[in-house]
């Protein structure tokens, strides 16, 4: 075992190495006279069985998706085709955190992306596709049928990448992905901004990232 208290590094993708997809909801439900948060207050509905979930999971076809999003979305008040929200997803990569990805890599840290995603070619996108090759491991929910957060994505993730939860630290910007992976006995990060992530992070690994 290394001197070091860590050997990993597991990230999360949208709202961590790129912006959050949470802004381009707020754009999209202030452009269509929705409430500020209304999407995010939908996928939260239900959240271990609604469309959302059955997406990421890829159980579902986004001509599925499309419908039931719509319907759900329109039982809460307002109706959003699931079709708009998959446009919302992708933000731009952080050039701050492709420079602690090159850093951390140099240094010698296993890196994962744990991303629920959907079966999309957004990894058509250079940057993204950058950002990508840097990783180890990817862990994709729409590839392994489960995610985050339940127990078996984590699990999984730290079999790929040959790890102990306790040798990890984990980055997201939600809670309640971060929440089984402390309870597993992963450290945590929850990401509000770029600095602030890369300020904790460098606590914990003990190297400058910025």
């Amino acid at each position: 075992m290394s001197d070091r208290p860590f050997d990993a590094v597991f990230w999360d993708f949208g709202g961590v190495i790129t912006t959050s997809p949470f802004d381009a909801f707020n754009t999209y439900e202030a452009a269509h006279g929705i409430p500020k948060d209304f999407i995010r207050g939908v996928n939260t509905h239900n959240p271990d069985s609604n469309a959302w979930a059955q997406i990421e999971r890829q159980e579902i076809s986004a001509e599925v998706f499309n419908d039931l999003f719509a319907a759900e979305s329109e039982a809460l008040g307002h109706r959003v085709p699931g079709a708009d929200v998959l446009g919302c997803l992708y933000g731009n990569v952080r050039p701050e955190m492709m420079n602690a990805l090159n850093v951390i890599r140099e240094n010698g840290f296993t890196q994962a992306c744990l991303t629920n995603n959907v079966n999309r070619s957004i990894e058509d996108r250079s940057d993204v596709s950058s950002a990508m090759q840097i990783f180890d491991h990817v862990i994709e929910s729409s590839k392994v049928g489960v995610r985050k957060p339940e127990l078996g994505f984590y699990t999984l993730a730290c079999e790929t990448a040959g790890v102990e939860a306790d040798r990890v630290v984990f980055l997201d910007d939600l809670g309640i992905n971060l929440k089984t992976a402390r309870a597993i006995g992963m450290a945590t990060i929850k990401v509000v901004s770029a600095d602030q992530a890369l300020g904790e992070l460098e606590e914990f690994l003990g190297i400058s990232l910025r």
